[in-house]
C-alpha cells in the first residue's frame, strides 16, 4: 500500500513510529532522562542569593600600660560655646574739616623754607617736607626722605625728639625700616596747627633730636620766616 493511499492519521502514526526508531537507535531518550535528573532546578536552594550578615563585634581598645588598671572613663555630653572674635568697629574719619592749599601757596611757603635753610647752619643735617593730609588730618604718618635716613639717623627704632621755636620738645617713634615717625607726631602736628601745603624744617642738631621751622601756607598764620624777619 502505498502511502498516497493511506489516511491522514495513519500517516502520522506511521512517521512516529519511524521517528521513534531513530531515536532508540540513537539512545536519545537515554540522554534526554539523564541530562533532565542533571540539570538544577530553578528553585534549586544553592542558586538563592544568602543575605550577608554583618556582624558587630565589641573589641577592647588598646590603651597604654600605665593607665591599663584605672577605671574605664565617664563620657558625657558637653555643648562647647563657639569662640566668636568681636568684629573691630573703626570709627570713620570726620575729614570734613581738611583744609587743603592750593598748589600757588604750597608753592610759596616752600620757597620762604628754602631761604631760611640756606642760612642754617651747615653742621646740622636738615631737609624740608613739605606737609600733605596724610601727614597734618589722616593717618599722621610722616615718612622721612629714604637716603637721609640712612644717611644720617640711626639704622634702628628709637626716638626722636622735635623741639619747635619756642623750645618745647616732642618725642617722637622713629621706624627705621619704613624711615618715618609714628607715635607722637600726631601730637606735635595738632598741637602745632599745621596744615596742607605747609612746609617743614627738620634740622637735626643730635642725631635722635632736630629743631622743627615751620612755614605755613596760609599767609595769615603765624610761621618761621615772621620770626626770624
Amino acid at each position: 500500500m502505498g502511502i498516497a493511499n493511506l489516511s491522514y492519521e495513519e500517516c502520522r502514526h506511521k512517521r512516529l513510529e519511524e521517528n521513534k526508531k531513530r531515536m532508540e537507535a540513537l539512545n536519545l531518550p537515554l540522554l534526554s532522562q539523564a541530562l533532565l535528573h542533571s540539570s538544577p532546578s530553578k528553585s534549586s536552594p544553592s542558586k538563592l542569593a544568602k543575605p550577608r550578615v554583618t556582624q558587630k563585634q565589641l573589641v577592647v581598645v588598646r590603651r597604654s600600660s600605665r593607665i591599663a588598671k584605672q577605671s574605664a572613663p565617664v563620657y558625657a555630653e558637653v555643648v562647647v560655646n563657639r569662640v566668636v572674635i568681636p568684629r573691630r568697629i573703626s570709627n570713620a574719619r570726620d575729614l570734613s574739616n581738611r583744609v587743603y592749599s592750593s598748589d600757588e601757596a604750597r608753592k610759596n611757603a616752600f620757597e620762604r623754607a628754602e631761604r631760611l635753610q640756606s642760612g642754617l647752619e651747615t653742621n646740622y643735617p636738615n631737609f624740608i617736607r613739605s606737609m600733605l593730609p596724610s601727614h597734618v588730618s589722616g593717618g599722621f604718618w610722616l615718612g622721612l626722605p629714604s637716603h637721609f635716613c640712612k644717611t644720617h639717623l640711626p639704622n634702628r627704632d628709637g626716638i626722636v625728639t622735635l623741639i619747635d621755636e619756642d623750645g618745647d620738645e616732642y618725642p617722637t617713634v622713629y621706624l627705621a625700616r619704613k624711615t618715618g615717625l609714628s607715635g607722637g607726631w600726631k601730637g606735635f602736628s595738632v598741637a602745632h596747627k599745621l596744615a596742607d601745603g605747609d612746609a617743614v624744617i627738620f634740622q637735626f642738631i643730635k642725631p635722635t633730636t632736630c629743631k622743627v621751622y615751620i612755614f605755613r601756607a596760609n599767609s595769615s598764620r603765624k610761621d618761621s620766616d615772621t620770626n626770624s624777619s
